[in-house]
């Protein structure tokens, strides 16, 4: 297995949840992350379904009975603290380098006072 770069470290695969030491190859997103094989699997499953009637289809919610929204809810929960601690890191980055905060809140849809609240650390 190769090494895993600083800046992966204490990261887990969203979909198999091993940890980036484990895996050979973890590709990041925006909150994601995805290892090699939940890649090559997700191909393998994309390429099974294609040409089918109508895809690949996830169940709705509405499919759902309450037990299994129940157990999907701190996957979502982690996912979200997932891409809430990557924009935040985006946004630190531009701002260490110089970025101001009406550029930031404007990629974001945002007002500049939105954006220096949410992301600015101070009260």
């Amino acid at each position: 297995m190769s090494s895993v770069p600083a800046e992966h470290e204490g990261l887990r695969c969203s979909f198999c949840g091993r940890a980036g030491a484990e895996v050979e190859k973890l590709v990041t997103g925006p909150g994601v992350y995805i290892c090699g094989d939940c890649v090559d699997l997700a191909a393998s499953i994309v390429a099974a379904h294609r040409g089918a009637p109508n895809g690949l289809q996830l169940p709705d919610r509405a499919e759902l009975t309450d037990e299994q929204l129940l157990a999907r809810l701190p996957q979502v929960a982690a996912v979200a603290e997932r891409v809430e601690t990557d924009l935040r890191t985006w946004v630190g980055d531009l701002r260490r380098r110089g970025v101001t905060w009406a550029r930031i809140g404007e990629a974001l849809g945002i007002t500049r006072q939105s954006a220096w609240e949410r992301f600015s650390g101070e009260e």
